[in-house]
């Protein structure tokens, strides 16, 4: 177990679950970061009966990767909240920037902004959760236990079962019903566009490209800051708020249009002019 002065990394799967039912009691249920922790506690909570039941086939290994990729979600949040975001608003936002990586400030930020929708909170979440944490959770498993990643592969198959049930859920969940979907054409354009399967794709390549320059730290770490600002991006771009969405009305009728006036007719002409 990682120990820091400000934070100590989760030992393990039941360890993680406490952590993110921690995180959840304080926080609102509206909250963005709340609506992705409580998407990911309860697919954390079915890995832990998974686990006791068999039901993954490497076992110990896996969860030790799943644990280093939860641990990088809690310290991003965690970070977030010591620093006051939850509820500072922008008097915290110095301190929230320099303990978040970039891929979780959008996030953290626009966390309390009405304007955005329950699902774009998740899918935010997600895609700094995959693109960022995942790869370097491959590159921390494998310094921790000696291997490189092409042994660590079934491991990520594993943890890619996870992150498939997770946005199941988020979908089942989360998704606007159909009437407001077909109103909300840049929300419907953005889940579409999305894809998992290939946000976990990158996360490998990635992956394998840190643990190829891993001893040359000035590169490491460069790549490392280059991922955190591409994936902040693409987190800040779902993140993009929509109108308050209020039902239609029916217009009330229009008042009929007034008939036209009919002339007046003239007097008759006078008898002398008969004459």
């Amino acid at each position: 177990m990682t120990t820091t002065a400000q934070w100590t990394a989760p030992g393990d799967v039941a360890d993680v679950v406490a952590r993110m039912r921690a995180l959840a009691a304080g926080l609102p249920p509206a909250d963005g970061v709340a609506v992705f922790n409580r998407v990911y506690l309860a697919v954390t909570e079915e890995v832990t009966r998974g686990l006791a039941g068999g039901r993954f086939s490497d076992g110990p290994e896996a969860a030790e990767l799943a644990v280093l990729f939860a641990g990088r979600y809690l310290a991003a949040v965690e970070a977030g909240e010591a620093a006051g975001g939850a509820a500072g608003g922008g008097r915290h936002r110095a301190a929230e920037d320099r303990c978040a990586p970039a891929c979780w400030r959008p996030l953290l930020r626009a966390r309390a902004d009405e304007t955005v929708h329950p699902l774009q909170f998740a899918l935010a979440g997600i895609t700094a959760h995959v693109g960022h944490d995942l790869p370097l959770a491959v590159v921390d498993t494998c310094r921790a236990t000696g291997r490189v990643p092409a042994e660590v592969a079934a491991d990520y198959a594993e943890v890619g079962g996870v992150l498939t049930a997770i946005e199941v859920r988020v979908r089942e969940e989360l998704m606007p019903g159909p009437d407001l979907l077909e109103r909300l054409d840049p929300l419907t354009h953005a889940v579409a566009s999305w894809s998992l399967a290939r946000a976990r794709d990158g996360a490998w390549a990635t992956a394998r490209l840190l643990w190829a320059i891993r001893d040359r730290q000035e590169a490491y770490e460069d790549c490392v800051r280059s991922l955190e600002s591409s994936v902040g991006l693409m987190a800040h771009a779902l993140l993009a708020p929509f109108p308050a969405h209020r039902a239609r009305r029916p217009q009330a009728p229009s008042a009929p249009p007034a008939p036209a006036a009919r002339p007046i007719p003239s007097a008759p002409p006078p008898a002398s002019v008969l004459r």
